[in-house]
């Protein structure tokens, strides 16, 4: 019981200087861009230390459930290029959320499952049905916000790695899309920009996200079954 009460007000005070001394402003993607010349020659100069960087505080943010995700990955793209961004965003989102599930089963796993077990029969019900292919179809078609559910399935009785593996492939189509898009949006320097195939396509996939998910997971789901 001490650690646990140690180690929620340890994540408490973190989540908690992060907004106070406005550390946000620096997350978005307004400021990254406004930084692009300087972080590019860094990046080139020295490419391991930028990434190690960058990676840390990404899965930092996503370990501790702050939701800045979206501009990260986009910055991501804006910095590093859709191959390399999209590499660092899978590894570093997948471990980010593997650390809130586990956070989250430690410190309310059990207080939680004596109080409110009955909720989570259906979402137990799914992972003892479809394990990871569970957990990969609500990451490829996310009903919950992804800080909202690696805390939910924390509190299931799904296996740590099977989280941590589905979520990786269940969130790289989406990473792939928005990396890609940071590119894009990194280009634009004038209002003539802004009407460019790339930024378009970009945006147009963005749309049809959600589309292709639930085909892919619709076509899964039926070879499964066949």
């Amino acid at each position: 019981m001490k650690t646990k009460l140690i180690l929620a007000a340890v994540i408490a005070a973190l989540i908690a200087a992060f907004f106070f001394f406005d550390l946000k402003e620096y997350v978005t993607l307004d400021y990254l861009k406004s930084q692009q010349s300087a972080l590019s020659e860094l990046y080139a100069n020295k490419p391991f230390l930028i990434i190690a960087i960058f990676f840390l505080v990404y899965t930092g943010m996503a370990g501790l459930s702050i939701p800045f995700a979206t501009p990260l990955t986009l910055a991501a793209g804006a910095i590093f290029g859709t191959v390399t961004g999209t590499i660092i965003v899978s590894f570093a989102s997948s471990i980010g959320a593997t650390i809130a599930f586990m956070l989250t089963r430690f410190l309310f796993h059990d207080s939680i499952e004596k109080k409110f077990g009955d909720r989570l029969t259906g979402m137990n019900a799914g992972i003892e049905k479809e394990g990871a292919f569970y957990v990969f179809g609500l990451r490829l078609v996310p009903i919950l916000p992804f800080v909202v559910l690696n805390s939910v399935l924390g509190l299931t009785k799904i296996k740590t790695i099977t989280f941590y593996l589905a979520s990786q492939l269940g969130m790289l189509v989406g990473t792939v899309v928005y990396v890609n898009a940071g590119t894009q949006l990194a280009s634009i320097n004038s209002i003539g920009d802004i009407a460019s195939a790339g930024l378009i396509a970009s945006f147009v996939a963005l749309g049809v996200l959600p589309i292709i998910s639930k085909y892919i997971l619709n076509t899964l789901r039926q070879r499964r079954q066949a």
